[in-house]
């Protein structure tokens, strides 16, 4: 038997895996005949506590809101690129560090990028489904541009952008590892995001939240051996070196997260996951059943092959579909993104017709 720390609860902070108890219980289950990764994954753990944390990115200005919900602004004369994050874990991957920013370095070659910033639900949200998200917040906040935008959605956001898409007039949609066919999970990892809901239900109704942590749980036991092996690998770096800050940084996001409403997490893991009405065209938008289809205009999807939040399978289908990175998060943040999805992405928006 692997004797954890009895301080290790004592690690939990500002700063660290959410829910802790889980990790502990992974190290006992997938790293029991291994002493030396416990203790290598605890160090880890220990190091990345109390690691030195850089100021982070001032956040961009807020210049509309429509509730809760903020579109925030990059600056740049350029046309319109409207950028719809998943609500799972904070916006700010788009806009991660100097040197790690999607949106910015658009900016820098002549668009002018929006972020959608879903802000934190409050009580009056807990009815809001997945498909309220784009009829209540995401399509007013396009209206408000002067010329249709390009839509760009990164994972469940790709989601939500594709259904706006068919909803609203737009210059163009990328797609950035987004899922729609939900059968593409198969059906041994659809049982068991069916099971975490049901130990999650109770509480959400209670609470009218899905808590963060209890997501956090599901994407951990997506892959619990490389949960563990990164935290063992970060004991072995330099903490000076860039790539031990690097960790800091995307760590502290995924780690980070507002709740989301009940009947968000209700559709998402009820109608799209277990019934996948996006994937057999039923599932309805502003009133009607919702295809790729209806969306007339230039489209295009980024799918990362080694993808294990949302795998390849899944995706949208749309005819022009490119190779994006390696990994969910790697092919926005990582060393290749700006050759594998940045500048295709640029390439592809700038490609695009003239407004009329």
């Amino acid at each position: 038997m692997i004797l954890v720390q009895p301080n290790a609860m004592d690690f939990a902070s500002q700063h660290g895996p959410r829910p802790l108890p889980l990790f502990l219980a992974m190290l006992r289950s997938e790293a029991a005949e291994s002493p030396d990764l416990v203790q290598r994954a605890m160090e880890g753990l220990r190091r990345f506590q109390v690691a030195k944390r850089e100021r982070p990115m001032r956040p961009l200005p807020v210049r509309r809101r429509r509730g809760r919900v903020r579109l925030r602004d990059a600056g740049g004369d350029g046309r319109p690129v409207l950028f719809v994050p998943s609500l799972i874990n904070p916006p700010s991957i788009l806009d991660l560090s100097r040197d790690r920013s999607l949106i910015r370095w658009l900016r820098n070659q002549g668009f002018h990028p929006w972020l959608i910033d879903w802000g934190t639900p409050g009580a009056k949200d807990r009815d809001i489904d997945v498909a309220g998200h784009v009829e209540r917040f995401l399509l007013p906040l396009i209206a408000t541009f002067p010329e249709p935008p390009v839509l760009v959605g990164y994972c469940l956001g790709g989601t939500l952008a594709m259904a706006a898409a068919a909803r609203s007039r737009v210059a163009g949609l990328a797609a950035i590892a987004a899922p729609w066919h939900f059968t593409g999970y198969g059906e041994e990892a659809r049982a068991a995001m069916a099971a975490q809901w049901a130990g999650i239900k109770p509480t959400s109704e209670a609470l009218g939240m899905v808590p963060m942590e209890a997501l956090q749980a599901g994407f951990w036991q997506l892959d619990p051996t490389r949960t563990i092996a990164k935290y063992a690998a970060f004991a072995d770096l330099d903490p000076r070196s860039e790539a031990a800050r690097r960790f800091i940084r995307l760590e502290d996001w995924a780690n980070q997260g507002a709740p989301l409403p009940h009947a968000f997490g209700r559709e998402l893991f009820e109608a799209l996951i277990a019934e996948d009405r996006p994937g057999t065209g039923q599932w309805r938008v502003a009133g009607s059943a919702v295809t790729p289809a209806q969306c007339d205009a230039p489209s295009v999807e980024f799918v990362a092959a080694a993808d294990r939040i949302v795998p390849a399978a899944t995706a949208i289908g749309l005819s022009d579909r490119r190779a994006g990175g390696s990994g969910h998060v790697g092919m926005v943040v990582g060393g290749r993104a700006r050759d594998q999805l940045w500048q295709p992405l640029a390439d592809w928006i700038a490609a695009l017709p003239a407004p009329r």
